[in-house]
């Protein structure tokens, strides 16, 4: 976790009177030591209890949601029946797009936002100011249409 990173999240904690625990921090660098792998709850809890061994889940549930709340991490639903979580890049004007795998569940991330001149459409017929969106496409990853391409 570089240092910026680090004193970003602590101001945003100090700002709503929260503090940056050891548990919170192990939460942080599980998160930012796996950045854009996209991991669930229980997943972030599996390598944080290798930093932290008395940590407990609903501690780390916890922690999730105060950060959620707070702006530093961004929850993302993939319709696999789990919430996800990303650090929240709070400059960017528009969270970046996913390719969803409907096979093996891989998410690839798109950085390019390539919707800006459709949001000026939208913006101009219906009068309507659009701050952010949110898009994701499912299909099948490269791997496994190669396997299906080889069992056919």
């Amino acid at each position: 976790m570089s240092n910026d990173d680090m004193n970003r999240i602590k101001e945003i904690l100090k700002e709503k009177g929260y503090k940056l625990t050891p548990q919170r921090r192990a939460t942080l660098e599980v998160i930012m030591n796996n950045k854009g792998k996209h991991m669930s709850t229980e997943e972030i809890y599996f390598h944080v209890k290798k930093i932290c061994p008395e940590i407990g889940l609903a501690t780390v549930y916890r922690t999730m949601l105060l950060f959620e709340e707070l702006g530093i991490l961004y929850k993302h639903n993939f319709d696999d029946g789990k919430n996800r979580y990303e650090l929240s890049t709070m400059n960017d004007d528009h969270h970046h797009h996913h390719l969803v795998c409907l096979s093996c569940g891989q998410v690839i991330e798109v950085e390019e936002d390539l919707l800006d001149s459709l949001e000026e459409k939208i913006e101009e017929k219906h009068r309507f100011k659009i701050v952010n969106h949110n898009v994701k496409f499912f299909g099948y990853c490269s791997k496994c249409r190669h396997n299906d391409e080889g069992s056919v």
